[in-house]
This record gives structure tokens, C-alpha cells and sequence, in this order.
């Protein structure tokens, strides 16, 4: 059974497409489509590139390495971070992951009606961390339910679900979610910094995002743009000279949310995800 053809949820946690509207089941985009989105999503920002056509040996299945490349990342990650804190490290690395994963998935919504399949994901990781796909396929999601409900399905429960089970260090379930809706929220601020256009479908997508499964309760938006102060911590304080996130809500009584461009400062700007 392909990405394409997967269509079942069995879990509260799996109930998106019914809270969020979608069409079951979706519309598939003609490969020239998803390459199409692809390719103007890939213009926003090196967080936002998804290669097609990943193949050859220098990708590898992501449940490769979900299995046994993730503590050689962690190791690689918490040098370049200057700590020997596995549990920081591994969730800084969850969070640029999760960016990672994302923001394409998101451009393309945005930009173009197409949310691209990651069951074809590959991972490559040297020189560093980037995404592809081994074939252009997606659906068309002109609607906002439609748009997080597969969205969610294939970023978080395809993917952060796997990723964050697999971690070899142990991490609070609620500071793996929470990462996955910062990243999320950073992703959709960063492509409304570049197209300020999409500001308006932008926070609807991530209001019915943050109101989906694992994503429900950990955050909320501030003020009328993307703003988001989330209700966990990601760790970073504690790298060398981290200091906290524009999301964070420790040690923030006045804080209003995040600020300025996500992934340029703090952890998404690190060493870590490349």
C-alpha cells in the first residue's frame, strides 16, 4: 500500500480528517504539480527544500534512521550545540526535524493548493541534514481543514510520531509536541515574512493545526499574527549561550509570543539540523 492509498485512522490521536473536514479521500496533484509547488517553496528559504527525486546512496529510508542513525546525529549534534546534555540535544534536533518537515509541507499548502506526500521521504545527513522525496506526489487542499488534516497525517503522526519513539534518549511527551507546533508556527512566520500576502490563510492554517491531535493544548497564538508562546520548553536555555526562544514561557511574565523571523536565531539557526 503506498502513501497515496493510506486513508485510515484508528486513534484519538489519528481522528485529524474528521476534525478538521477532509474529503476522504483526497484529491491526488499530478506529479507536475507537486514538482511545481515544490520548486516555489524551495525559494522561501533552505528550510523549505524538499528534493525530488531523492535517490542513490547518499539518501537513506528515514526508518533507517530512526532505527540506528539517530544516536550518531545526537552525537555529531551536541558537539556542534557545545553540550554533552543528550536530552537537550536530542530535542533540539526533534525541533529542526520537525522545521524541516514542516515548512515545505506548508509552502507548498500555502502557495500552491498542494500538500506534498513524505511517505516517500529519504534523509540524507552528510555534509548535513536535508529532505527529499523519491517521487513528486501529494494531493490537492485548497481548504484550510483539508490542508492541516494532511498535513498533520504526514508531518506528525507519518514521521515526528516514528522519530520521536525512536529517539535513544527519553523525552516528556509534551516537549516533543510542543516542538512539533513551534516548528510549525515558525515555518508558516518565516513564509509570511517572505509573502506577507499569506498572512490571513497562514493563521487559519495554524489555528486548525493547533487544534488537531497531539497539537491540541500546546500553545496558543498571540495578537492577530503569528505570534506563539508555547506551554513547554525545547531546552535550549541550557546550551552554551542559548538563552531562551521568542516562544518560550520561562522566565517571560511579558513575554507575547515569538519575534522576528523563527529559524534565523535560537535553536533553528543552529549546528544541530544543518
Amino acid at each position: 500500500m503506498t502513501g497515496m492509498e493510506r486513508r485510515t485512522h484508528t486513534s484519538d490521536d489519528d481522528s485529524a480528517g474528521q476534525r478538521t473536514g477532509r474529503a476522504d479521500p483526497a484529491d491526488p496533484a499530478d506529479p507536475a504539480e507537486v514538482r511545481l509547488a515544490l520548486t516555489e517553496a524551495a525559494a522561501v528559504g533552505p528550510f523549505f527544500q524538499l528534493a525530488a527525486d531523492a535517490a542513490g546512496p547518499d539518501w537513506q529510508h528515514p526508518a533507517d534512521l530512526y532505527r540506528s542513525g539517530l544516536p550518531g546525529l545526537l552525537t555529531v549534534a551536541g558537539a556542534g550545540l557545545g553540550t554533552a546534555d543528550a536530552r537537550v540535544t536530542a530535542s533540539i534536533v526533534q525541533l529542526g526535524y520537525a522545521a524541516r518537515l514542516w515548512s515545505p509541507v506548508l509552502g507548498c499548502a500555502l502557495l500552491r493548493g498542494i500538500v506534498p506526500d513524505l511517505a516517500g521521504l529519504r534523509v540524507g545527513t552528510v555534509p548535513q541534514l536535508r529532505l527529499g522525496v523519491a517521487a513528486a506526489q501529494g494531493w490537492r487542499a485548497a481548504d484550510p481543514g483539508q490542508q492541516a488534516a494532511l498535513s498533520y497525517r504526514t508531518v506528525v503522526q507519518e514521521q515526528l510520531g516514528p522519530m520521536g519513539r525512536a529517539l535513544p534518549v527519553r523525552l516528556a511527551p509534551g516537549l516533543l509536541r510542543g516542538n512539533a507546533a513551534s516548528a510549525m508556527t515558525g515555518a508558516l512566520a518565516v513564509l509570511v515574512a517572505r509573502r506577507p500576502e499569506l498572512l490571513s490563510p497562514a493563521r487559519e492554517l495554524a489555528t486548525v493545526l493547533l487544534g488537531t491531535g497531539t497539537l491540541r493544548g500546546t500553545g496558543r497564538l498571540t495578537g492577530s499574527g503569528l505570534d506563539f508562546l508555547r506551554r513547554s520548553c525545547c531546552l535550549y536555555y541550557r546550551v552554551p549561550g542559548g538563552g531562551t526562544c521568542g516562544d518560550c514561557p520561562l522566565g517571560r511574565p511579558g513575554r507575547t509570543g515569538r519575534t522576528g523571523r523563527p529559524g534565523r536565531t535560537g535553536p533553528l539557526a543552529g549546528p544541530a539540523i544543518g
